[in-house]
């Protein structure tokens, strides 16, 4: 069987490009934000939040603090603004249980934990660089 990216040509008769899913999506002549790698890397975008991710996947659910104190040298502001767009982008998940004081905790959803392999991916791409 043939990898889905090595396929007969699609119904407009082009040829699928070589590492590219045959989808018309990945036949854009500029970048369109409902474009699956555009989705993954707006998900991702930004200093830190890859290293956010990682500590999500090695164990969460996590606190605010416990999250800092694993990530020393990460701002709050910075840590306040990556888990906000973590969450908005449907990564993180932000539980607030009631008392005194409230506890919030952070851990990935479904789809965050899906994150996992892309990043070991992006990891050995780079370690492989020349």
């Amino acid at each position: 069987m043939a990898h889905r990216t090595v396929s007969k040509p699609g119904p407009d008769g082009c040829a699928p490009l070589p590492g590219l899913p045959d989808d018309p999506r990945a036949r854009v002549t500029a970048p369109r934000p409902d474009c699956p790698v555009e989705v993954a890397l707006a998900a991702l975008r930004g200093r830190w939040t890859t290293l956010v991710v990682r500590e999500l996947l090695a164990g969460d659910p996590y606190t605010y603090s416990e999250l800092a104190a694993r990530l020393p040298e990460l701002s709050d502001k910075v840590l306040s603004d990556r888990l906000a767009h973590l969450a908005a982008a449907g990564v993180v998940l932000r539980t607030r249980t009631r008392g005194r004081p409230a506890t919030v905790t952070y851990r990935l959803t479904a789809r965050g934990r899906e994150l996992g392999p892309v990043l070991q991916a992006l990891w050995d791409w780079g370690a492989a660089a020349p």
